[in-house]
Parts: C-alpha cells; sequence; structure tokens
C-alpha cells in the first residue's frame, strides 16, 4: 500500500470461528486487499480461532442455519435446525462441505489466510479475548498483531469500510 492520503482503508471484526463463517472475512480481505485497499482483520471471541496455528477444529455448524442446503446427488439436501441436536450431524455436514470444497476448487481456509499475509493484510487477535481463553501469541500463527478495542477503533475511525462479520 502507498502513502497516498487517498489510499482507501478497510476495518473487518471476525467474530465466528467456523469453517463456514471463516469464508466471508477473508474472502472480502483478500479481495479488497488485491484491489489495493488496506486492510485490517480484528479477531475476537471465538473468530480468534481462525489465528490459531491449528486449524484441524474447523467445522460447520449446522445449529441456527436454516438457509443451509448442501448439493448431494443432484438434489439440495436442507438442514432443518432440529437435525442439529443428532449426534455427529455437524461432523457430517463438515465432511461434506470440505469434499465439496475440494471438489470446486475453493481455496482453503488456510489457504485463504495464506493469502490475507501474503497481501499485507493486517491480523489481529483481540488481546481481552486471548487472556479470556488463556491463549498467548505462542498459540496463534506467526505476524499476528495483539491488540485491543482501542487499537481496533483507531483503524476503523480512519477506514473508509467497516465490517462486522
Amino acid at each position: 500500500m502507498t502513502a497516498d492520503s487517498n489510499a482507501k482503508r478497510m476495518t473487518v471484526i471476525v467474530t465466528k470461528g467456523t469453517l463456514d463463517w471463516a469464508y466471508p472475512p477473508f474472502i472480502l480481505a483478500t479481495t479488497a486487499a488485491a484491489l489495493e485497499v488496506e486492510v485490517s482483520m480484528f479477531f475476537t471471541f471465538y473468530g480468534l480461532q481462525l489465528l490459531k496455528k491449528d486449524l484441524g477444529h474447523l467445522q460447520v455448524s449446522t445449529l441456527g442455519n436454516p438457509a443451509m442446503e448442501m448439493p448431494l446427488a443432484g438434489m439440495h439436501l436442507k438442514m432443518p435446525n432440529m437435525v442439529s441436536a443428532l449426534p455427529g450431524v455437524d461432523a457430517a455436514c463438515t465432511t461434506m462441505m470440505k469434499n465439496l470444497i475440494r471438489k470446486k476448487g475453493v481455496p482453503s481456509i488456510p489457504e485463504l489466510r495464506e493469502a490475507a499475509i501474503e497481501a499485507d493484510v493486517t491480523l489481529m487477535g483481540c488481546q481481552m479475548t486471548m487472556d479470556l481463553f488463556e491463549w498467548t501469541p505462542a498459540d496463534m500463527i506467526d505476524g499476528v498483531e495483539v491488540g485491543g478495542a482501542a487499537t481496533y477503533m483507531e483503524r476503523a475511525l480512519k477506514a473508509d469500510i467497516n465490517l462486522f462479520i
């Protein structure tokens, strides 16, 4: 990003740590960065999970997601909320989603996260959340800045676009 005073800025607050909720913030951030927008992502509460070194825990959550449809055998299988109570449903849906992601050639979350880093997107972990969940910078990937709400607000007040995801 140049020091041009006309440079566009964007902040994204990332609050969700599930596989399906991880895509929107990373796709929007990397797209904006490709368009020469200066991007800061602030990961707080469950969104902070997305900055941990190990992303093996990422799952789809069917609970509270009545719009969820999965393509299956040429149809679209709807997922009623009641099904979420059955053991193994989230794991099965996660497997289906990961298979669909691979089949369609969609980048994985680790790939999108790496693309964000390569595009100089600022990845900021919420200090309060880290303290709350007893995580340290050693639990996070390299290059994560740690800051609080005041640090986020300083950037948000200068941004042209602020997103809450």
